[in-house]
């Protein structure tokens, strides 16, 4: 029975250590691996060259850890100012700034890129970025600052007529009537204002403006018919009956234009 017992204690401590034997294996297997990996992947990016500086920054990008990414690129273009990834570090620092919805900081790299390399091949995406970066800037309601709203326009209009085949073409159309209605509503807002407070020459000022620089964005009755009444109002009945004419030619039996009549002689 003992001789049984030691066996079995035996076979038992055995099975043990070669257990332990293959985990240790295993394990120095794993580290060894490990340590060969981390090896290649700091080799591939090697923040002693361009290539693998740019590549360390694209790592902290692609974990949206912007400052970090940003502060990265930034290291590129100190270091390797002649590399091409220079320019590629430049406009990845706006793209994060784009990302980070840091609009303003966007719109300051972005411009400052377009300048700097006017001819680059991704002109038609910078602009438009650009253009995007003033779009995204602006208020949500139209009773505050819209200046930022031309400076929008004015890059959009260069994505569409400047890069007719981008790809960026649609959205810079779409982004800029957009703008357009903003600043249409705006004038209206403001021309409003002052027909409620019987400011009839300022106000007449204002709708005759809305409808010279904000045409065909759906304010052209009411931009008349009002432009009509204002001017009645302060005794220009020449340039009063000259707008309810126009009114009813283009909007005859609308409520803007039965409303004009009431006041027109």
């Amino acid at each position: 029975m003992l001789q049984v017992k030691t066996e079995n204690s035996y076979l038992s401590a055995s099975k043990t250590i070669t257990s332990s034997m293959i985990s240790i294996l295993i394990s120095v297997m794993v580290c060894a691996f490990s340590v060969l990996h981390i090896g290649c992947s700091s080799k591939e990016k090697n923040a002693d060259t361009a290539e693998g500086a740019y590549a360390i920054a694209q790592e902290f990008d692609k974990d949206e850890l912007w400052e970090r990414a940003i502060q990265k690129y930034q290291e590129v273009k100190n270091k390797y100012p002649y590399s091409r990834f220079a320019a590629m570090a430049e406009l990845a620092i706006a793209d994060c700034h784009y990302k980070d919805e840091a609009y303003g900081e966007a719109q300051v790299s972005y411009q400052a890129f377009k300048d700097l390399h006017p001819k680059h091949p991704q002109s038609d995406y910078v602009t438009h970025r650009l253009a995007m970066s003033f779009f995204n800037q602006l208020p949500n309601t139209i009773d505050r600052d819209l200046a930022l709203a031309s400076s929008a326009i004015l890059y959009f209009d260069e994505v569409i007529k400047q890069y007719p085949n981008s790809p960026n073409v649609k959205e810079a159309t779409e982004k800029r009537t957009a703008a357009y209605k903003m600043l249409a509503e705006k004038e209206l807002y403001i021309a409003d204002f002052y027909f409620k407070h019987d400011k009839f020459d300022s106000a007449l000022a204002r709708y005759e403006g809305l409808l010279q620089k904000y045409p065909d964005q759906g304010f052209d009755a009411k931009a008349l018919s009002k432009s009509a009444i204002s001017a009645a109002r302060n005794g220009d009945q020449d340039k009063a009956k000259k707008y309810l004419k126009e009114l009813n030619t283009r909007f005859a039996g609308s409520p803007e234009a039965d409303q004009a009549r009431k006041e027109v002689r």
